[in-house]
């Protein structure tokens, strides 16, 4: 079967609450920023599904013995927030991942050329190839971003097919670019949005989501 890039948009009413909370230019930036963790926590708790490697076992009830399912904790997994928008997503994504490890990618991208480039990064030399990795950014758009994280991580030795991306707002041109370039890869949204303007901002998107996040 030929691989191709999966997007998936919950049709989670919770999910829809929040990105509207998050939409609206009249939020504060307090609510802004418990509107993208709940996004985090959600959009996690969707990627989690059939991701996380399970073992079978069996316990004892007070009563008898039952068969049990456990997450398998021998199996690596990591969050990757992509700085600094993407640090409004890990608090909530650490409540469905409490065990997992966090490497931090802090990546600005230039207001002129669009074009990002990397002032810090935490990754380790090489990753497990069984690792699960979940990245976390608030918006996909002119792809730049997310394409300087996945590259960062697939030199050292990350598999896309085990990999996801948790994010607010998706727009064609990231969405593209992932497609041609990791076909394996899985996109969680809370929605797909039609464009992105010259200044290289999702319309009608939310507006800088590390901004509001953090009121600056």
């Amino acid at each position: 079967m030929t691989q191709q890039l999966l997007v998936y948009v919950p049709p989670h009413p919770l999910i829809k609450h929040w990105l509207a909370v998050a939409r609206d230019a009249a939020t504060p930036s307090v609510l802004f920023r418990s509107a993208i963790t709940e996004l985090g926590r959600w959009l996690s708790y969707e990627a989690a599904r059939e991701w996380l490697p399970t073992q079978n076992t069996v316990v004892n009830t007070p009563l008898a013995p039952c068969a049990a399912t456990f997450i398998d904790p021998q199996v690596p997994v990591a969050v990757v927030p992509i700085l600094r928008a993407g640090l409004g997503l890990l608090e909530g994504a650490q409540t469905v991942l409490p065990l997992a490890k966090v490497y931090h990618l802090g990546l600005v991208r230039n207001e002129e050329t669009l074009e990002p480039s990397c002032y810090l990064n935490k990754l380790p030399e090489k990753f497990d190839p069984e690792t699960r990795v979940l990245i976390t950014d608030p918006m996909l758009a002119t792809g730049g971003s997310i394409m300087t994280a996945m590259a960062e991580l697939t030199q050292r030795g990350v598999d896309p097919t085990l990999t996801r991306i948790v994010c607010v707002v998706a727009a064609p041109p990231a969405l593209q670019k992932l497609s041609a370039a990791y076909p394996g890869l899985t996109v969680y949204s809370a929605i797909i949005d039609e464009t992105v303007n010259d200044q290289g901002f999702i319309v009608p998107g939310l507006g800088d989501a590390g901004d509001r996040i953090f009121g600056t």
